[in-house]
């Protein structure tokens, strides 16, 4: 599947669990460009079964949508239909449910400003639905992989780590105890060489 690939982003984006401007804690990690698109698909995932959790499979089928032509290296390539198919099982992708949800996608990922929509919705609207947050298992992951990253947003008194795709897909094949991980490593992943990018970048991400 080629649709929106491309290398992540130098500059972060997004804010990890940091609140609002009117909130006291701080971020805990930035998003590179690439991954915080993935956020903001998972987030049109989990209202799309209006939850207001953001699961792991949410992540992970925005990282397939947003970013396969980056992760889809870490697969044999004759193997590759096999494991899109696998992960569209994952994370819950009926034909129907997918359609939509490239063609929204797809509409509105050039646009990269504040009017960007998920499910029709604009988010400058005003909504009686707060915002998707991830759940516990998957803040779970993401504290997992601020300690993977190997790239830091350095302010004058603390460095904020910057997640990559690589470093999340990292923490979600790791997690021997959960079935996606059991069903991604089943599909061939090459784990030695995604752990090589994410702990000796060629280019880390820079602030």
């Amino acid at each position: 599947m080629k649709l929106f690939g491309g290398k992540d982003s130098a500059r972060p984006s997004g804010r990890g669990d940091a609140p609002d401007s009117g909130g006291a804690q701080p971020a805990s990690h930035h998003l590179t460009l690439e991954l915080k698109r993935a956020e903001t698909f998972a987030a049109m995932a989990a209202r799309s079964r209006a939850s207001s959790a953001i699961e792991v499979p949410d992540l992970l089928a925005g990282m397939y949508v947003c970013n396969w032509d980056r992760i889809s290296k870490y697969w044999e390539e004759n193997r590759q239909d096999e494991v899109e198919d696998v992960l569209r099982r994952i994370c819950q992708i009926s034909p129907q449910r997918w359609h939509t949800w490239i063609e929204q996608y797809d509409r509105h990922h050039q646009e990269e400003k504040p009017g960007w929509r998920l499910l029709g919705r604009s988010t400058n609207e005003k909504s009686d639905q707060d915002p998707a947050q991830p759940s516990a298992s998957l803040a779970a992951l993401l504290k997992q992989a601020e300690q993977l990253a190997p790239a830091y947003d350095r302010t004058s008194d603390r460095s904020i780590p910057i997640l990559t795709t690589e470093c999340v897909l990292l923490c979600i094949a790791r997690n021997l105890r959960s079935e996606i991980s059991r069903k991604l490593i089943a599909t061939g992943l090459d784990i030695a060489r995604l752990e090589k990018d994410v702990l000796l970048p060629r280019r880390p991400p820079r602030a």
